[in-house]
């Protein structure tokens, strides 16, 4: 299953959605802080664990690891989104960390690609970067109140966070499932990311719901294939992560 395009819609928690520029713009300002960043090797303010941006921050760490683990020999490799390999996965997940930067300076995410190119030996560098711009967008705590507009939902800014750590989570998994290895992933990242979806995806029959949705999008948000296929059903033992991909319509190793 591709990553959802600028064209497409999830399920809007509001009837029609806002477009950001009816919107007000703010900026976020920088925090000299304490703790230095692991990933990024640069100062940041100290969080408390439970704090969205911290959660974002364990999520892109994690897809930082798998990440910097693939060789030059698997960039052509699929993964589980359609028509998708290991180096456009990463170029998507480089657009995900840009989105959220734009989303956290009062820009529409939705203007940016859905992937971006870049080589190989530049991809650590490139999300270091991104990371980077995702702390400095962010770093005022106001941001997380304040009230941001996606076309499929709107909410404070610690919710609208949330999301994007719950694709992060997804999409990082299927690049490690093309790589074929799995990371250890962060408790608080894997839990935002199954309340998010929970919140963003109705059960049943998605396509009826998508059609519904899509005969109420206004024309400047043209809609096309739905971005999530049925969940799928698992154990009730099976991992977090396999849950929440199940339930985003992949196809985990507990489904089989």
């Amino acid at each position: 299953m591709r990553p959802i395009p600028k064209s497409a819609t999830v399920f809007p928690a509001s009837k029609r959605p806002v477009r950001f520029s009816q919107r007000p713009a703010w900026s976020a300002s920088f925090i000299c802080g304490r703790k230095r960043s692991k990933l990024s090797n640069i100062t940041t303010p100290t969080l408390s664990p439970t704090d969205p941006r911290a959660v974002f921050a364990a999520a892109v760490t994690t897809a930082g690891e798998v990440i910097a683990s693939v060789r030059p020999d698997q960039t052509a490799l699929p993964t589980p989104c359609d028509d998708i390999d290991v180096a456009g996965m990463f170029g998507h997940l480089l657009m995900v960390l840009e989105r959220v930067v734009a989303l956290g300076t009062g820009r529409d995410p939705m203007d940016l690609p859905d992937e971006t190119d870049a080589p190989l030996e530049q991809w650590m560098a490139e999300w270091k970067a991104a990371a980077h711009r995702v702390q400095e967008a962010w770093s005022d705590t106001d941001v997380l109140d304040r009230q941001m507009w996606l076309p499929w939902a709107q909410g404070p800014g610690g919710q609208m966070l949330g999301s994007y750590t719950a694709e992060l989570t997804v999409h990082t998994w299927d690049l490690a499932t093309a790589l074929g290895r799995m990371p250890a992933w962060d408790a608080r990242a894997l839990e935002t990311a199954w309340a998010a979806y929970q919140a963003m995806l109705p059960g049943g029959d998605r396509q009826a719901r998508f059609d519904e949705v899509r005969a109420q999008m206004p024309p400047e948000y043209p809609v096309g294939p739905p971005p999530f296929l049925d969940a799928v059903d698992l154990p009730a033992d099976a991992p977090l992560i396999e849950r929440i991909v199940a339930w985003t319509g992949r196809q985990p190793a507990s489904a089989a």
